[in-house]
């Protein structure tokens, strides 16, 4: 259903985008060279790459998804949040003063002078393959969400949403990345603040407080006490916030080309922390809009219609039928926001991984500054369009979301092994590192496809939670690559391990 949007809240999305392309004009004056493109010049402030690393982890999926979820489940989600906050530590103490002093851009560097160039190009092939599907699926959620309130083709949603992204991306680098990131999150941040008041008045409100239907519904819970990996339960969220948090903050360059932009190690260190302490109550307010959400609806003043048949649909009913005019638009804006503030890194730190490992490393080590910046700007355009096209193809095959992500888990399922293994310097050879990664590869393909099998493939099913599969996937890789690390040992080819 198209619920038309107030002139006001149209008003105020048209503004938002003009304001973008404006910050993008403005910081085309500052990314003249190669390094002010991909990492600022070094010169963005701790307390800004903090929030851009934040941003890094929030899209119009988590904006909808997360809410979706508590109002399905419960907050298990929130251990993915606290998961993070040992993992910054890990990063922050062991990982990031070496990226500092080797003065890395392109984190799968750090695989090539550990492992090998096999390994950094497996990455980062991984890695920009992965950005096509992910801009492509952001643009098509939010647009799919925008379709809703306005009377206007999703096709050409996706196209406008997709340009002026490209375009203030393209014109400022790396430094207009971080900055529209700031004023994103402030946006997204003051927009879910907004909703989550408007639902605490009600909810809270009378003699018996709808917030009641809530906690009769155990919707405060953070999953079950077991042992168990075959469902949401506090081990599940556990392991998945570990090896999801460390793939993020050790692996992922939309993470690290931004802590890579600061001044100092020192500052680099804060913006982690920043991060992961912002993005802590942030999931929690998340969280609680759908818990408010559930109770909103279960008592009989408010019901919800029968073409609502899962949580993801609800908080966009809610804007659409609850929230004043110009509120409204405030918080369409900040879905947006938290779709774009993730598109523009997906771009630019594309662009970055393409010229670092590629352009600069195989084809012109040589390059002069103008060859550099043209060539980073046009992979802004290609990747950007790439992510249009597939975008509208996900129109007609809507199946194609959770196909992608399937792909995605495969395309980077050795990654997270590769850092570490190289973290923990273990010696494989050229041979022995392509079978560990094929082998987690495998692994992955069977936790995703061997599910609901027919009769008499039983025996072959996977039971363990979906979203463990690239943990277990990795710990795969790690244990296949030690046991070939310590055969090497055996027949006298060396140690297990690479000496500092």
């Amino acid at each position: 259903m198209n619920y038309q949007l107030h002139f006001i809240d149209i008003a105020v999305l048209i503004a938002y985008a003009l304001v973008l392309v404006g910050m993008g004009a403005y910081f085309l004056r500052k990314s003249k060279t190669s390094e002010q493109f991909m990492v600022a010049g070094r010169s963005i402030p701790a307390w800004a790459a903090g929030i851009a690393v934040m941003s890094a982890y929030t899209s119009s999926i988590s904006y909808i998804a997360v809410p979706g979820k508590a109002f399905d489940a419960n907050w298990h989600p929130i251990l993915f949040a606290i998961s993070a906050i040992p993992v910054a530590w890990f990063v922050a103490k062991y990982v990031v003063p070496y990226y500092r002093k080797n003065k890395i851009i392109s984190v799968y560097g750090y695989l090539e002078k550990k492992m090998g160039t096999w390994a950094r190009v497996y990455a980062s092939l991984s890695f920009v393959l992965f950005m096509i599907g992910r801009t492509a699926v952001i643009l098509y959620l939010s647009s799919l969400l925008l379709s809703q309130f306005v009377a206007t083709d999703i096709r050409w949603l996706i196209i406008i949403i997709g340009l002026v992204t490209v375009l203030y991306t393209l014109m400022g680098g790396m430094e207009a990345v971080i900055w529209t990131d700031v004023m994103q999150s402030i946006i997204m941040i003051g927009g879910i603040l907004i909703a989550a008041w408007i639902l605490t008045k009600d909810v809270f409100a009378g003699s018996e407080p709808l917030i009641r239907h809530a906690l009769e519904a155990n919707k405060f819970s953070w999953g079950e006490l077991t042992l168990s990996l075959k469902g949401r339960t506090v081990l599940v969220m556990i392991i998945y916030g570990v090896t999801e948090n460390l793939r993020n903050l050790m692996a992922d360059q939309n993470y690290t080309q931004k802590y890579s932009s600061v001044g100092s190690l020192k500052k680099a260190r804060r913006s982690i922390w920043i991060a992961v302490l912002l993005y802590l109550p942030l999931t929690a307010i998340f969280l609680y809009i759908g818990t408010l959400l559930y109770a909103y609806y279960s008592g009989d003043t408010h019901t919800l219609p029968a073409t609502i048949t899962k949580g993801d649909q609800v908080f966009p009913y809610f804007i659409a039928h609850e929230i004043p005019v110009g509120i409204k638009g405030l918080i369409i804006a900040a879905i947006l926001a938290a779709s774009m503030s993730t598109i523009d890194s997906a771009l630019n730190c594309s662009a970055t991984v393409l010229f670092v490992d590629y352009y600069k490393k195989f084809y012109k080590p040589d390059a002069t500054e103008k060859e550099s910046v043209t060539f980073l700007r046009l992979m802004t355009v290609i990747w950007g369009v790439l992510g249009i096209a597939f975008a509208l193809l996900m129109i007609r095959a809507r199946s194609a979301l959770d196909i992608w992500w399937q792909i995605a888990g495969i395309f980077g399922g050795g990654i997270l092994g590769l850092f570490i293994l190289a973290i923990a310097r273990v010696r494989l050879t050229f041979t022995q590192g392509l079978v560990s990664v094929l082998f987690s590869i495998l692994i992955i393909v069977w936790g995703t496809f061997a599910r609901n099998l027919p009769a008499g493939w039983e025996w072959l099913e996977c039971h363990i939670d979906p979203i463990l599969t690239g943990a277990v996937g990795t710990a795969g890789m790690i244990v296949l690559a030690l046991l070939l690390a310590w055969s090497n040992r055996l027949l006298g080819k060396g140690s297990m391990f690479i000496r500092p």
